[in-house]
C-alpha cells in the first residue's frame, strides 16, 4: 500500500496484485465469483523471526510505525480470509484490505 524506499520492483509486484483484484472481480462479477485481496502489515511470521529475536530495538522500533502498536499474528490474518470466505462479505468484491493495524494508511502517534 506504500511504496517503500529503494524498492521499486516490490512495489510494483503488489500494486499488480491490488489492480488484479479489481480487474478479476470485474471479470467474474456476472458469474458471482467475489474477488479480493488481503494485504498483511508487520505479521510476526518464521520470515521476521531471526531479526525480532536479534536485532535489539527492532520490534519497539516497527511498532511505533503501527497505530495499534503491535505487531499482527496469523489470527490476525485469518480473522479476514474467514471474513472473505463467508456469506458475511457476499456483497463484497473487488476489495484490496490492509490488515496492518493502521500502519499504512493511518500512520501512529507516540506512544503515551
Amino acid at each position: 500500500m506504500r511504496g517503500p524506499l529503494g524498492r521499486v520492483a516490490y512495489a510494483g509486484t503488489k500494486g499488480a496484485v491490488d489492480a488484479m483484484t479489481r480487474a478479476l472481480a470485474a471479470d467474474w462479477g456476472n458469474d458471482g465469483i467475489r474477488v479480493n485481496a488481503i494485504c498483511p502489515g508487520l505479521i510476526a511470521t518464521a520470515i521476521w523471526e531471526d531479526n525480532r529475536n536479534n536485532i535489539p530495538g527492532l520490534i519497539e522500533q516497527l511498532e511505533e510505525q503501527i497505530a495499534l502498536k503491535r505487531w499482527g499474528y496469523g489470527d490476525d490474518i485469518a480473522d479476514v480470509v474467514l471474513f472473505f470466505a463467508s456469506d458475511a462479505s457476499r456483497y463484497v468484491t473487488g476489495e484490496v484490505i490492509a490488515v496492518d493495524g493502521g500502519m499504512a494508511r493511518v500512520g501512529s502517534a507516540p506512544r503515551k
